[in-house]
Parts: structure tokens; C-alpha cells; sequence
């Protein structure tokens, strides 16, 4: 009876682990702190040839750049510039600005025609943003150029290599940013296939690859092992007691656990470098395709496993370690993690996706640390019980293989979503809920499993219907349709100069007084408006707050001049002073928060 409640409850477990997995979109978030610009858009000009100028932009992972906001000037007699030649970049709908925008990552190199003959100072202006939601003001660059029979130029901008209108303030102070929340609507941003580490707080990572981890013990290739190995363990059969079997289980679950962190460590380590690797839509598109073929294996089609030769030298090195030792234990754990690599190669990637580019040691380490504490679970189990907890296989697995299965096909679309248009990332959707929708209707009997079938088909049917309706948001495919309520939002005093903030201040000595930077161009500082200023709740916690704003979309001397005062690189940035005029101390919210977290922001300095 007690086997038979634990399968139940196990099933349950895992179905609703698929549900929360699919459907809780949780972006990856890209670090506390932003990079100048000059570090995070590195820019180059040389002449190609005579006739050619070409420029380079150096992009940092989880950064873009606006194909829209390109623009050049030649400065020079008898010197023209011909039509830009910018590769094509990443359609997406913005739902913010309601139309399709061009964004480019990672390496862009644009070639321009040059028609004339001697030097030349080329002017480029560009734009780009955050991931993480910061949007950077218009920088412009000035390079002096040979043009005619001159030798390609070093590209070298004028001044010593500083951009003209980047900001001042030093890649080397970061900013006191405030961890970004999951927006209530999408976002342009690289997702990731374990949307589950989006917000990075090691309270929903932790339980949350535990969860992962568990689900993972339970599949075909996994659980098979787990009498194998525990046999292992106790020394051929050799009698240990409830307490010997579970500390002789928590050391090999420890040995298996280290590799993992380590991998998540080094995932840290190597920061950006892994990170704009991965980003590459080949890349994407690889692990992808990989992904699939893992979750068709799952579906039966064929089986996935290590070569005979490799997997049995690995499982004889592991037979050679002296059972009921526990360093022997121990290293047949580490050992047991590559024989189970086959496995957990698809979240496994998904993690250290979002490790690289948050570059984040602890939190890799203790994401990768967790998933393999809930891949050990049922052995842990196991030794406590002397071996009589061991599940059966038998037909409720193949409900749990098809499960992944399923589940492997979302990740595989959520990880080349960056690189597809709307419309197929929404078909691709459609197809994924509604097969497996219509799967559990005709196939099953149990109720649970009916009203899940039955829910995800309506999903599916909600994609077309959006799709057909013009709607280009996988997210929230019928938005579009619907009329938004008129809130106009929180009504904000314009401000320009830094004088004025200062006289602001001092008129409203006594009172709490909250400063917004925005700029049209500014994505995230749109949503802030669609999304966060117009909840009713905000705006009554903020009923008597002194709202000014700076608008810094010229950026002109005076916005750079307020935006080095708070050593800012750019929108969104909101700023909080007390009744002295006074900053208050770690206030700062620095890019885009939905309104439950900067709700929360608000509530924490009240404390």
C-alpha cells in the first residue's frame, strides 16, 4: 500500500513539475551590474579597401544593439558614404512598442561605400541595450579614415579612443542594481532552457533544480540504476543498517553532486566566453536539435545511451572501488555522473547557459550542487531503507518517459526561441499542446490526466487563435485583442537640469521624492509605464511621494550631466531621496521591475 501511495504521489509530482516548467516563464537575468557602453558595444572602423569603410561592433553577451539606430556621416571633401550594408539581425515583436524590431548580438560588422579620395572622419551613431532591461542613450563615435589610395586606417576614434557621448563613469564601478524581476510581459532577451533560474534568487533555484534533479532520477536511464549501484554500495550484500545505508548513500550522492558543481563553477569562471558561444544561433539551433533527439528516445523511437565498451570500463573502474568504504563510495558517486550523462545532458545545458551569462560562481555551483541532491533523493531513500523503498518498473514509467519526452521538446523550442519570429515560435507552441493535448485525451482514462489534456489543448487552441488574429506573442498570444484599461499612469514632474533637481529637492524638503530617468527609445522604460506605473497598487504606495522624472531622450549635455551625477549608464533608473534630499541608502531600481517587485523594492525601505 505504501508502494502504491508513493507511485501516486510521484506521478502527480512530476506532472505538475512539467506544467510549472512549461508554462512559468521566468527569463534569465544577466547580472546585478552593466558594463560601460564602450565595454559593452566595442567599436572599430578601418577601410576594407579604397572604396569600402567597414565597422565592427564587438557586442557582450546578453547586450544588443537596434538595427534601426545605425547611423553614419562622412565629414570631408569630395567624400560621400554610400548605402550601409548591415547584415540582417533577430526579428522579434515588441509588444511594447507594438511592431517588429531588428535587434543584432554578438559580432556585427557593417561595410559602407565610400565615394571619394582622401581622408575623411567618419561619424557612426549606434544604440543598444541590456538583456537585464537597461537601455543605454545613442552613443557616437568619431574615426579618422583614408579613403582613394590611402592604406586601411587603424579606425582608432579620435581622443584617444573615447566615444563621444558614451558616459564617463568607469567600467570599473559597477552600479548599485537592484536584481530585476520577471516582467509580466516578454522580453528580447536570450531565454534559456532552465527558465526556471530567471530571477536568480537561490530561494527558487535551490528547490526548484532539486525538483529538476528528482524528476531526472526517475527517468528510464536513471532508474535502473539505482539497485545496481545501491547493491554496489553495500558491499555485494553485505547487511548495513537504515543509518550505515543512508550516510554510505549521502557520500556517494556527494561524489556525483561535486561534479556537477564544478561543471557549474567552471560555467562561472568562464563567463562571457561560454556565454557568446552559446548565444551563436548555430549553437542554438545544435543543442536544440540535440534535445530533440534525446526527446525522441523518450518517445521510444530509439535508445540513447554511452558506447557498451565506454560504459562498461566506467561501471568495472566503479565495481573496483572497495563497497561499504565511503571514499569509495564517494568516487563511484563522481563516477556514476558521467555514466549518467546521457540523461541529463539537456538541463544540464540549460544551466550552464544561464551560469555563463550571468558569470555568477555561487549561483552556478549551487544550481548544479542542487540538481544532483534531487537526482539522488531515491538513493538516499534506498540506503535508508535497506533497499525496500526500490520502485518497480513497469507500465507508469512509460507515462513518466513520454512526460520528458514532452518536456524535452519544450526546452528544445524555448532555447532557439531568441532566433525565430513570433509567428514560429507561436506554431511551434500550438503544435507541442495541443499533440500532447490530444495524446492524453485518447489515451488515458484517469481524471487528473484527462483535465490536463483537456487544459493543454485549450493552450494550443489559444496560440492559433492569437496567431490567426495577428497576435506575434507566444506570451500572451491574445493581448492584442484585448482593450487596455485607461490608467494613465503615475503623473511625473519633467525635469532637465541638474539645478533643477536641486531646487526640486530643497521645495520639497520633508517629504519622500522619487526620481525616474526615461527616454523614448527606452524599451524597459516603457514597460515600466505599461506595466508597473499604471497597477493601482503602486500608485497608492506612492500617493505621497514627490514624482519627477528625466527625461534623457535628447541626450544632450544636461541629461549626460544627470546621469553622471548617479553615475548611471542610462534608463530605466528610479532614485529615492529622503525629506533631507538625501539618497536613500541601496534604493536604486535599475532596469525593468513588473509591479510585485518594485512593490517589493518600495516596502523593503520602509523597514
Amino acid at each position: 500500500m505504501v508502494r502504491f501511495s508513493a507511485r501516486r504521489l510521484l506521478q502527480a509530482c512530476l506532472t505538475l513539475f512539467a506544467v510549472l516548467s512549461l508554462f512559468t516563464a521566468l527569463p534569465a537575468r544577466a547580472g546585478q551590474d552593466f558594463l560601460d557602453p564602450a565595454v559593452a558595444f566595442r567599436f572599430d572602423a578601418r577601410m576594407a579597401d579604397p572604396q569600402t569603410a567597414e565597422i565592427t561592433y564587438v557586442i557582450a553577451p546578453a547586450y544588443y544593439m537596434y538595427r534601426e539606430r545605425f547611423a553614419f556621416k562622412a565629414s570631408g571633401a569630395g567624400v560621400t558614404l554610400g548605402e550601409p550594408q548591415v547584415p540582417q539581425g533577430k526579428v522579434k515583436y515588441d509588444p511594447t512598442f507594438e511592431k517588429d524590431l531588428e535587434t543584432h548580438t554578438g559580432t556585427l560588422t557593417i561595410r559602407i561605400p565610400v565615394e571619394g579620395t582622401g581622408p575623411f572622419t567618419l561619424t557612426a551613431t549606434s544604440q543598444g541595450c541590456a538583456d537585464a532591461g537597461l537601455c543605454y542613450p545613442p552613443q557616437e563615435h568619431s574615426v579618422n579614415l583614408g579613403a582613394g589610395g590611402a592604406q586601411p586606417a587603424s579606425g582608432l576614434p579620435i581622443g584617444g579612443g573615447a566615444a563621444q557621448g558614451g558616459m564617463s563613469t568607469p567600467a570599473s564601478a559597477p552600479l548599485a542594481a537592484t536584481p530585476t524581476a520577471a516582467p509580466a510581459a516578454p522580453q528580447s532577451d536570450l531565454s534559456t532552457i532552465a527558465g526556471i533560474l530567471g530571477g536568480g534568487s537561490l530561494l527558487a533555484i535551490v528547490p526548484a533544480f532539486i525538483l529538476l534533479g528528482l524528476g531526472l532520477a526517475f527517468t528510464p536511464c536513471v532508474l535502473p540504476m539505482v539497485p545496481i549501484l545501491s547493491s554496489i554500495i553495500v558491499g555485494e550484500g553485505r547487511h548495513v543498517s537504515r543509518s550505515r545505508g543512508f550516510v554510505l548513500s549521502l557520500a556517494y550522492a556527494l561524489g556525483m553532486a561535486i561534479v556537477y558543481t564544478l561543471l557549474g563553477i567552471a560555467a562561472g569562471l568562464a563567463g562571457e566566453g561560454l556565454a557568446a558561444a552559446l548565444q551563436n544561433p548555430w549553437v542554438l539551433g545544435a543543442f536544440a536539435l540535440l534535445i530533440v533527439a534525446m526527446s525522441l528516445s523518450m518517445f521510444g523511437f530509439y535508445q540513447l545511451q554511452l558506447p557498451n565498451t565506454l560504459q562498461t570500463r566506467l561501471t568495472q573502474a566503479s565495481n573496483s572501488q572497495q563497497g561499504g568504504k565511503l571514499l569509495g563510495v564517494f568516487v563511484m558517486g563522481a563516477i556514476s555522473a558521467l555514466i549518467v550523462g546521457p540523461c541529463v545532458a539537456a538541463p544540464l545545458a540549460g544551466a550552464l547557459v544561464y551560469i555563463s551569462q550571468t558569470r555568477d560562481v555561487f549561483i552556478g555551483g549551487a544550481a548544479l550542487f542542487s540538481m544532483a541532491v534531487g537526482m539522488s533523493i531515491p538513493l538516499l531513500l534506498v540506503g535508508l531503507s535497506a533497499g525496500s523503498l526500490l520502485p518497480r518498473v513497469g507500465p507508469w514509467m512509460e507515462s513518466v518517459k513520454r512526460l520528458f519526452g514532452v518536456l524535452m521538446l519544450a526546452m528544445a523550442i524555448w532555447l532557439v526561441s531568441p532566433v525565430l519570429p513570433g509567428l514560429a515560435q507561436m506554431l511551434l507552441w500550438a503544435a507541442l499542446l495541443l499533440g500532447y493535448g490530444f495524446y492524453l485525451l485518447r489515451h488515458t482514462r484517469h481524471w487528473a490526466a484527462l483535465a490536463f489534456g483537456a487544459a493543454f489543448a485549450v493552450l494550443g487552441a489559444t496560440q492559433l487563435v492569437g496567431l490567426a488574429s495577428g497576435g506575434r506573442d507566444a506570451w500572451a498570444p491574445l493581448a492584442h485583442l484585448g482593450g487596455a484599461p485607461q490608467n494613465h499612469g503615475l503623473a511625473f514632474t519633467r525635469i532637465k537640469t541638474v539645478d533643477q533637481l536641486d531646487a526640486a529637492l530643497a521645495a520639497n524638503a520633508g517629504k519622500t521624492v522619487m526620481l525616474d530617468f526615461y527616454a523614448d527609445w527606452c524599451v524597459s522604460c516603457k514597460e515600466m509605464e505599461k506595466f508597473t506605473f499604471v497597477d493601482p497598487a503602486v500608485q497608492q504606495k506612492l500617493a505621497d511621494t514627490v514624482l519627477l522624472q528625466v527625461d534623457v531622450t535628447a541626450n544632450d549635455a544636461d541629461d549626460k550631466a544627470m546621469l553622471k551625477r548617479f553615475g548611471l549608464f542610462g534608463p530605466p533608473g528610479i532614485i529615492l531621496f529622503d525629506g533631507q534630499g538625501k539618497e536613500i541608502a541601496d534604493s536604486r531600481v535599475i532596469g525593468f521591475q513588473n509591479a510585485e517587485k518594485f512593490l517589493a523594492s518600495l516596502q523593503r525601505l520602509q523597514r
